[in-house]
């Protein structure tokens, strides 16, 4: 066991949208029982790109006593794509752009690298 960053999920806050388990590329979110889980903590790396488009704020970070993060098995999960992420700019979706989640006047949202640039610098 190590002390790491980890991701938390409030039950009584989830609804089970399930916008939480695309940005999670190594595959440690899924949806059971319509609420997200946890599967696997060696498969989350904290990172936390998973908290910023939850629009309920069900998920934090926080850093407790778990596994250590399995990189190998992480890579080796299964590539989950939602066809409901695309760019608020251009529309583009992750099957064609890299998208990163941002907040942007108040609001969760998905922009991607081309647009990035424009957005930052205007």
């Amino acid at each position: 066991m190590v002390k790491r960053m980890i991701i938390k999920i409030d039950e009584e806050k989830c609804t089970g949208c399930g916008k939480c388990v695309a940005p999670c590329a190594e595959g440690a979110i899924q949806i059971i029982n319509g609420k997200a889980k946890v599967v696997s903590e060696e498969l989350c790396d904290g990172m936390g790109y998973c908290i910023g488009i939850c629009p309920e704020g069900a998920l934090s970070i926080e850093e407790r006593h778990t596994v250590e993060f399995n990189r190998e098995k992480a890579e080796s999960q299964p590539k989950k794509q939602d066809l409901s992420i695309h760019c608020f700019q251009c529309g583009a979706g992750e099957e064609t752009h890299y998208l990163m989640p941002l907040i942007h006047n108040m609001e969760s949202m998905w922009v991607c690298t081309r647009c990035l640039p424009r957005l930052i610098h205007g």
